[in-house]
C-alpha cells in the first residue's frame, strides 16, 4: 500500500478539507529546492515549504551542526537549567534583531510566538497595576491558531466558529501612503473610548492575506503614535524575518522599532519546530518582583531545545555569510526582471514585490480554497512547481540557495498557468 493510501486511514491534515480533497501527496525525500515523491516524481518548492527552509532543504551545513548538537545535549528543561545553544543563540540574535531588543523568551511555533505577546503586552500592564485589554491590529491580519493569536487576528475564513470567544481586537486599515492621517484619526478614537495594551502587526507584509503590501512610512506613523501613548508595539515577525524583505526583519524599514517581536519558521531553517519572543529591557524589568506572582508564567516543554537552538545558530551563519546575501540581492533582482515581464499581462491585475516575495492578482475573483485555486495547483504540481496560490493570489518565496535555472521554470510555470485562468 502506497504511503498516500495509508495516510488516508488515520491522519488529520491542516487547512483542509477532507470530505472534497482527501488525496496528500507523499514526500520521501528533500534537498536544496527539491522534493520528491513517492513515485520519483520531483517538485521545486517555490514557497520554501510555508517560507522555512530559506536555506534549502537537508542544507549539509546545518544539519552537521545539529548532529553535533545531538551527540552533546539532546533536551534539558529550561526553566531551571540554561546551556551553551540558548546563550549562544541569544548572542546571535541580539546581534541582528533591531537594537532596542535585549531580551529572549523561547516558545515552539509562530502562533505561540505571538501567544507569548500578547500575555506579556497584558500583564506588563497588569504589574504596573493598570487594566488594559483591548489590542489593536490590522485588517485581514493573520498571527497564528492558538486562541489568542487567533483573536488578534481578522481572516474570518480561519476565525470563524471562534469568534464570539476571542479577546478584544480594533481594527485599522493598512496605511497605503495616503491614509495615514485617517488611521491616525481612527486612533486617536480609540484611545480616548479604549484602555488599549497593544497594537500587533505584519510589519510591510500581510503574508495569509495575500501578500499584501502596505506603506513603511505610514506604519512608522502609526508606530510612533503607539509609542507616544504608551502601547506597547508587537512585530510579527514569524513569516517576514531572516533577509525574506532584503532586510534581516522588516522592522528595520522603519525607524521606530517595536517594543516586542514574535519570530519563528525561518528561525530554524526549517529542520525543527522553535520560536522566539524578544523584547525590550523595559518590558523585561516590569515581571522583575518579590512577588512571584508578577514573574511571566508562561512555559513549553521544548523551550530552547538544544538541538533547534543550533538549527537557528547555524542558519543566522549562512544569512550573514557573503553567499546568501548576494543570492538574496540576485533573487531580487530576477524577480523585479519578472515582474517586467508579466505585469502587464491580460490575465494579471497587479504585481508587488518587497525583498525575495514576489506576488501577482489573477484578474479574476475566486475564493480562498475555491475551484480555480485548486485548477492551479494541480497546474503547477504537473509541471514540477509547488506553488500554493492564495485564491487570486500567485506568489513565489523561494529559498535562497535556488539555481538560475530553477528560479526560470518557476516564472515560466506561472507564465503559462495564465492560459488556463
Amino acid at each position: 500500500m502506497s504511503l498516500q493510501e495509508r495516510d488516508k486511514k488515520h491522519l488529520w491534515h491542516p487547512l483542509k478539507q477532507h470530505q472534497t480533497h482527501p488525496e496528500s501527496l507523499a514526500i520521501v525525500k528533500a534537498n536544496g529546492c527539491i522534493l520528491t515523491d513517492e513515485n520519483g516524481n520531483e517538485y521545486i518548492d517555490a514557497i520554501s515549504s510555508w517560507y522555512t527552509c530559506m536555506y534549502g532543504h537537508c542544507n549539509d551545513f546545518i544539519t552537521s551542526k545539529v548532529y553535533e548538537q545531538m551527540q552533546q545535549l539532546d533536551q534539558v528543561m529550561f526553566s531551571d537549567f540554561t546551556h551553551e545553544p540558548a546563550v549562544k543563540l541569544s548572542e546571535e540574535l541580539i546581534e541582528i534583531l533591531p537594537k532596542n531588543q535585549n531580551r529572549i523568551f523561547f516558545n515552539d511555533n509562530g502562533s505561540t510566538a505571538v501567544e507569548a505577546s500578547i500575555k506579556m503586552a497584558l500583564q506588563y500592564y497588569y504589574n504596573k497595576g493598570e487594566k488594559r485589554a483591548t489590542f489593536i491590529a490590522f485588517e485581514n491580519g493573520f498571527h497564528g491558531d492558538t486562541f489568542g493569536a487567533m483573536g488578534v487576528s481578522g481572516l474570518s475564513v480561519y476565525n470563524g466558529p471562534f469568534e464570539d470567544l476571542l479577546i478584544d481586537v480594533l481594527r485599522i486599515p493598512t496605511p497605503n501612503g495616503v491614509n495615514h492621517q485617517e488611521i491616525l484619526s481612527l486612533l486617536e478614537n480609540y484611545i480616548s473610548n479604549y484602555k488599549i495594551a497593544g497594537f500587533i502587526y505584519e510589519p510591510l507584509l500581510q503574508g495569509a492575506a495575500g501578500m499584501k503590501i502596505h506603506d513603511a512610512e505610514g506604519l512608522n506613523e502609526i508606530l510612533r503614535f503607539c509609542k507616544e501613548h504608551k502601547i506597547l508595539t508587537i512585530a510579527d515577525e514569524v513569516m517576514t524575518g531572516f533577509g525574506k524583505t532584503g532586510k534581516n526583519f522588516a522592522s528595520d524599514f522603519m525607524q521606530t522599532k517595536p517594543d516586542i517581536i514574535c519570530l519563528s519558521k525561518a528561525l530554524t531553517a526549517g529542520l525543527l519546530p522553535m520560536a522566539i519572543t524578544s523584547c525590550t529591557e523595559e518590558i523585561y524589568n516590569a515581571f522583575l518582583s518579590d512577588e512571584m506572582s508578577k514573574g511571566f508564567f508562561h512555559c513549553h516543554t521544548y523551550s530552547a531545545n538544544p538541538v533547534a537552538c543550533a538549527a537557528a545558530i547555524a542558519g543566522i551563519e549562512l544569512l550573514k555569510s557573503d553567499e546568501i546575501q548576494q543570492n538574496i540581492k540576485e533573487i531580487i533582482a530576477s524577480h523585479k526582471q519578472f515582474n517586467e515581464q508579466i505585469k502587464n499581462h491580460p490575465k494579471v491585475k497587479s504585481t508587488r514585490q518587497l525583498g525575495v516575495v514576489f506576488a501577482l492578482d489573477l484578474n479574476t475573483q475566486t475564493e480562498r480554497y475555491g475551484g480555480l485555486r485548486d485548477k492551479l495547483l494541480t497546474f503547477f504540481m504537473d509541471r514540477g512547481v509547488f506553488l500554493r496560490p492564495l485564491g487570486n493570489t500567485i506568489y513565489i518565496q523561494v529559498p535562497y540557495v535556488i539555481t538560475k535555472e530553477e528560479l526560470e521554470k518557476v516564472y515560466k510555470t506561472i507564465e503559462e498557468s495564465l492560459s488556463i485562468v
